[in-house]
């Protein structure tokens, strides 16, 4: 009786499957060469490869790839060989780390605090080194500052506002009115590059809310479901608003206010 052997899998694990990204590359399989790069990027960053993380997830896709015969060791996507896989750092109020393939797609983001809290400090001490509302809608701009602004977006940046303000009304000229009317303006547009980006209402956002403070879980699960609730998919953007607020209240209940 001969032993049974494991089916293939009828199509290849593609970036789309795996993170939520869209356009040319989303239907591409993952290939072994795009993992390579990707782990030579963390491991220049990071000193190692994250566990659980971008080049993790690519490497047991290439793998999966392998196996089912989709692609070649030593295969590498077209996009990706063209514009590389990279890691960026900045520094605003927290380093931010952003991982890209292809050129701008986001695949992973990480989020470390700079500021250096004292043992025994002032409770004004205690308030600066936590990460604002403001400051978590800025650090989008470094994450996801090209998306287009959609209904999302908005709904997420109002919310935001609305717990910033400790209030349920929208300011008129605030960050949120001017995310609405973006979104507004980009369901009207078909071309991505003539339409509103994130980073073109959140820049300078802490400066624009008529109130601001350290952001909450409870901050961060409000505008986590709004974000999700105007999403056809239900769920949130990588690297984008709700993305930063639930970083940011995850970094601020590990300082002791």
């Amino acid at each position: 009786m001969s032993q049974e052997q494991p089916s293939r899998p009828k199509e290849p694990v593609k970036y789309g499957d795996v993170f939520e990204v869209s356009g040319e590359l989303a239907d591409k399989p993952i290939a072994p060469e795009d993992a390579k790069m990707m782990q030579s990027e963390e491991t220049r960053v990071f000193g190692h490869t994250q566990k659980g993380g971008p080049a993790a997830v690519m490497q047991s896709a290439a793998t999966t790839n392998i196996r089912g015969g989709f692609v070649h060791p030593g295969d590498k996507t077209d996009l990706v060989a063209e514009r590389g896989a990279t890691v960026e750092q900045t520094v605003p109020a927290s380093t931010v780390t952003t991982e890209f393939v292809g050129g701008q797609v986001v695949v992973g983001q990480h989020v470390e605090p700079m500021r250096i809290v004292a043992e025994a400090r002032t409770d004004e001490a205690a308030l600066q080194s936590t990460i604002t509302i403001g400051e978590a809608l800025e650090a989008t701009v470094k994450t996801a500052g090209n998306k287009p602004v959609d209904q999302s977006d908005a709904a997420a940046i109002q919310a935001a506002e609305m717990r910033a303000s400790g209030t349920n009304v929208i300011a008129p000229a605030g960050v949120g009115a001017s995310a609405q009317s973006a979104a507004d303006h980009n369901a009207t547009i078909d071309r991505d590059e003539r339409k509103i980006k994130l980073s073109d209402v959140l820049t300078g956002a802490a400066g624009k809310l008529s109130a601001d403070r350290a952001v909450t879980r409870e901050d961060a699960e409000g505008v986590v479901s709004a974000e999700m609730r105007n999403n056809p998919k239900l769920c949130t953007h990588p690297g984008g608003v709700a993305a930063s607020l639930t970083v940011a209240a995850r970094l601020n209940e590990r300082v002791d206010i």
